[in-house]
């Protein structure tokens, strides 16, 4: 199964007769050309949540200090937070969340290069957007921002300062910025003097120790940070261990801005735990939506309402998977089915012939065999 990281019955894959329908009824996207998002089309859509985005979709800017409490969020996802899938999650879950987009590199943004500036583009139906960056040259970061602004005008900017891969901390990018915090500030103060919109940071709780986060919240506080989410792990652990939501309340308690806590959230009962333990603000949900769409306006209702919406039916998770990929095909091209491979056997991780399925789901290339595959031949 992917890893997705930022930086069952008996009989297992049998659908039922109104799932079925929901594939049969579907059109046939085997090729579908790059370009805007399409409409659901024939393809049965699932129910989004009642009442629009609580932003309204612009022009009204986000403000983390105003936003309903407590704030729920999407995780930026290496691969995984792409347009087709932010644009599902916010079709399926409603609009009281905030999506933050997988991070980009700043210097391949001030390159201009294709592939990552259309790694930017926003559909207004995914409202409110941020876009995350990553890079350790204050200037750098600060014209990536500027550039992405101006050209796609997503609703904030988050900056990376906890991706703990190898790759991204070997050019002293991501969690590596925890160990140079007057960096870290001047990256935050670069970025805030070149946008005129909402800057957060999303970090860890040290380097090795879970203690170095006091201090450095504070530093991006006063840096101007407009938004702190902290992950519940140190760089040395990277993404093993339990997340520790009590660390990362000693750091809600020394700053003023918003805090979100991140980390083994993945239903509303763990979120629950999470806002209790650390006393944030709100939380950030990454892996727990992958193949769970439905989680964020799950989250939002009961966070807010204390209302449980209900488990998708067998229908609704086959309307959506059929959703998600002619989502892939208009974004990708004819490759869309390839590119949804790692998203595929997230759907189906709790069923009881999940291995099985998942050898099949990850050769799929085609529309039909994926309608196959979930009528469970």
């Amino acid at each position: 199964m992917p890893a997705g990281t930022s930086c069952g019955t008996e009989d297992g894959l049998k659908t039922s007769s109104k799932a079925n329908a929901a594939i049969s009824s579907s059109t046939s996207h085997d090729r579908i050309a790059r370009g805007p998002l399409p409409t659901a089309g024939n393809l049965p859509s699932p129910s989004p949540v009642d009442g629009l985005c609580f932003f309204g979709y612009l022009p009204a800017m986000l403000d983390w200090k105003t936003l309903p409490r407590p704030i729920v969020a999407l995780a930026p996802m290496a691969d995984m937070t792409d347009p087709p899938f932010c644009r599902l999650c916010r079709e399926v879950s409603g609009g009281d969340f905030v999506i933050f987009r997988e991070m980009v590199s700043s210097e391949a943004v001030v390159r201009e290069n294709p592939k990552t500036l259309r790694m930017c583009d926003i559909v207004d139906e995914e409202r409110p957007v941020i876009q995350q960056i990553f890079g350790s040259d204050p200037s750098t970061m600060a014209e990536a921002a500027r550039i992405v602004v101006e050209r796609f005008r997503p609703d904030g900017i988050d900056i990376n300062m906890g991706c703990p891969a190898t790759k991204i901390v070997s050019n002293f990018d991501g969690a590596a910025l925890m160990r140079d915090p007057k960096l870290a500030a001047d990256i935050v103060r670069a970025v805030k003097a070149a946008v005129d919109i909402p800057v957060s940071v999303k970090t860890r709780l040290g380097w090795t120790s879970p203690t170095d986060i006091v201090e450095f919240s504070k530093v991006l506080e006063d840096a101007g940070a407009d938004l702190v989410t902290v992950r519940g792990r140190t760089k040395a652990q990277g993404y093993a261990g339990a997340a520790d939501w009590d660390a990362i309340g000693a750091a809600r308690a020394v700053v003023k801005v918003p805090v979100l806590v991140n980390g083994d959230i993945v239903s509303v009962e763990t979120a629950k735990q999470a806002l209790a333990t650390s006393g944030t603000n709100g939380i950030m949900i990454g892996r727990g939506a992958l193949g769970n769409p439905w989680i964020l306006g799950r989250l939002a209702h009961a966070l807010a309402d204390g209302v449980e919406d209900p488990d998708p039916t067998d229908a609704e998770r086959v309307a959506t998977v059929l959703r998600h990929a002619e989502l892939h095909l208009a974004w990708y091209g004819e490759r869309g089915l390839v590119t949804l491979r790692k998203h595929l056997p997230w759907y189906f991780k709790n069923e009881a012939r999940f291995k099985e399925l998942r050898a099949k789901l990850v050769r799929v290339s085609t529309m039909e065999e994926l309608k196959e595959i979930l009528r469970g031949t």
